[in-house]
């Protein structure tokens, strides 16, 4: 599949869901995704605070990551804006794809970031090339 296949087929699922009633509470779904990013993580969870903390610059504690990820703990959500931080540190940026992606968008890597771009100004050359040649055809049968 390529990747205008996969991000088609994802856009054409998130037509179908937004609207719906509940379709943007994303609250199951980031504790999902942040306790499977614990999961892969080779760091234990009081690493993962601390890690955090460091990168924050304020103090967040094993105890405050496990009431984010806890089933029973309705009331308590991570702040967006540490985020970043916990995806750095697990080198997992699942819970950011998945809100972007509620948020109809694509998140990529850097690298892949690029390419995209780049492919984006290939296409943008072509259309700028066959414009000219359009022109080119033009401008010679008007000198006919």
């Amino acid at each position: 599949m390529s990747l205008l296949d996969v991000l088609t087929h994802a856009q054409n699922e998130l037509d179908e869901e937004n609207g719906t009633e509940g379709s943007a509470n994303i609250r199951e779904r980031l504790r999902i995704a942040m306790t499977d990013s614990i999961k892969r993580c080779s760091f234990s969870r009081w690493e993962i605070a601390g890690k955090m903390s460091h990168l924050l610059g304020v103090e967040v504690s094993k105890y405050q990551i496990d009431a984010w990820t806890a089933e029973s703990k309705e009331g308590h959500r991570v702040p967006a804006e540490y985020l970043p931080a916990f995806c750095i540190v697990t080198g997992d940026h699942g819970p950011l794809r998945m809100m972007a992606e509620t948020a109809g968008l694509f998140a990529l890597p850097g690298p892949d970031a690029l390419r995209a771009e780049i492919q984006k100004l290939d296409e943008e050359t072509k259309r700028l090339q066959r414009e000219k040649r359009k022109r080119e055809r033009f401008l010679k049968e008007m000198k006919q």
